[in-house]
């Protein structure tokens, strides 16, 4: 049924979808579908059968709720300095073995700049209980990488992937709001809330895009649809639940051969301290920003202490977003110490995985004792 319906991502239909089903649906609703066609202005059924037909296609690659993991389980940013040699063996092993590694990317610095022998690059998460610390060192000594850091969010200010309508953002287009402040912090949830929280966060099969979609996950778990909402809502409450999305490849072609994107930067400031949070509701002003964050990089990269990435289809274009993210840092008085760009290259984009029982798995799969993995009172408490 969905064969002769356009999959295509620069169909204009499907553009107008896209443009508001990637990272405009915030929160859990009972029926996204209908939410994203109320806000495009399309039939649910229209909504819905497109979807559908981009997911199978191979256009979107998932459709899921997200969580606010950095609310679930402790992260960071993770740095890799991996010999040359190792450098895409080391890509491979932490997409495809590691399943607490989520986007998984190749940068590269201008030579002889601060940190450019830190080719790879990953966001890493650990489910409560267990130590970021000690997951890296094992990672590092599995991949061979001579150094590593980690990088935890002290706050962020944007978070929202949206290509499709990020395309025609005019470099210096910005908010008359600063950006919004959110510091993480890891909430305790009930059993009854972990088995509803897995059972809302795996991905969608295309013959669950239909009306009263959440009905097939709340029988799996053994609740009635309004009992299963409920604990959904609360979950949202306590600031674990993220956007309803769909997802586009950031830089791979889609089964059709198109690109969302081309080209992708991590951008990097130091910035005076005590000036972060300012400078972090300055940059998540810009339109072109999906992800900003305050991370203490050390002295590896200079002392940078924000973080910012912007996505396009032309390189000279996030360069010029970037000389106005710099020129609006300078006229809001904003001293910047250092500033560097990280290129993308190769990447697999993954969520990562929170959920405690898959840890203990993951451990004994790996013949690691889980109790020696245990975060320790001193890390618990920083």
């Amino acid at each position: 049924m969905t064969a002769a319906v356009p999959a295509a991502m620069s169909d204009a239909v499907n553009a107008r979808i896209l443009a508001v089903s990637e990272d405009r649906i915030t929160g859990f609703h009972r029926d996204p579908f209908a939410v994203i066609a109320e806000r495009v202005g399309l039939p649910e059924s229209e909504v819905q059968l497109r979807i559908r037909s981009m997911l199978e296609a191979g256009t979107i690659r998932r459709v899921r709720q997200t969580l606010l993991a950095t609310n679930l389980a402790p992260g960071a940013l993770a740095a890799w300095n991996v010999p040359g040699e190792r450098l895409h063996q080391a890509f491979d092993d932490l997409f495809k073995n590691d399943p607490f590694s989520g986007h998984v990317v190749i940068r590269s610095g201008e030579p002889g700049t601060a940190g450019s022998d830190y080719r790879l690059w990953t966001t890493l998460k650990v489910p409560q209980g267990y130590s970021l610390e000690k997951h890296a060192a094992y990672l590092a000594r599995r991949i061979g990488a001579s150094h590593h850091r980690l990088m935890r969010a002290k706050a962020l200010f944007t978070l929202g992937v949206g290509h499709i309508r990020r395309r025609s953002i005019e470099p210096g287009s910005r908010s008359e709001e600063p950006g919004a402040v959110s510091v993480p912090s890891v909430a305790a949830l009930t059993p009854l809330e972990w088995r509803v929280l897995e059972a809302l966060k795996r991905e969608f099969e295309s013959t669950e895009i239909c009306a009263e979609p959440w009905a097939g996950r709340a029988a799996e778990s053994g609740m009635g649809i309004e009992d299963f909402c409920a604990v959904a809502e609360a979950l949202e409450a306590k600031r674990v639940i993220g956007r309803f999305s769909t997802f586009l490849e950031h830089v791979k072609p889609t089964a059709g051969g198109e690109r969302a994107t081309l080209y992708n930067a991590l951008f990097h400031w130091a910035v005076a301290p005590g000036s972060e949070i300012e400078a972090g509701q300055e940059v998540g002003r810009h339109d072109i920003i999906t992800h900003a964050y305050w991370r203490e990089a050390g002295p590896d990269f200079r002392n940078v202490n924000l973080m910012a990435v912007a996505h396009g289809m032309e390189k000279e274009r996030v360069a010029a977003h970037k000389a106005a993210l710099d020129a609006h840092l300078a006229e809001a008085g904003i001293e910047v110490r250092y500033t560097n760009v990280f290129w993308g290259g190769r990447s697999e984009i993954k969520p990562s995985e929170v959920m405690p029982d898959a840890y203990t798995a993951w451990c004994a799969a790996n013949g690691i004792d889980p109790e020696t993995m245990r975060e320790e009172d001193a890390e618990a408490t920083r």
